[in-house]
């Protein structure tokens, strides 16, 4: 079972990278059982998409779309 440390990295890498099969099964496994992890997934996800936005819409607004 993976470490709430080595989730909170693998949930980092995954934003860069697709995680392999088995990586992804250990990570669900361990969301499942670790509310505090799953929390931290909840919140990365927000921020990368509230980032996401802050770039792409700034720039269309810029070109007046």
């Amino acid at each position: 079972m993976l470490t709430c440390r080595e989730v909170t990295q693998l949930l980092s890498e995954g934003q860069e990278r697709q995680l392999t099969v088995g990586e992804g099964l250990r990570l669900r496994v361990h969301l499942v059982m670790c509310q505090g992890c799953a929390n931290f997934k909840k919140q990365m996800s927000f921020l990368h998409e509230a980032c996401r936005r802050f770039v792409v819409e700034p720039a269309s607004k810029e070109r007046g779309e």
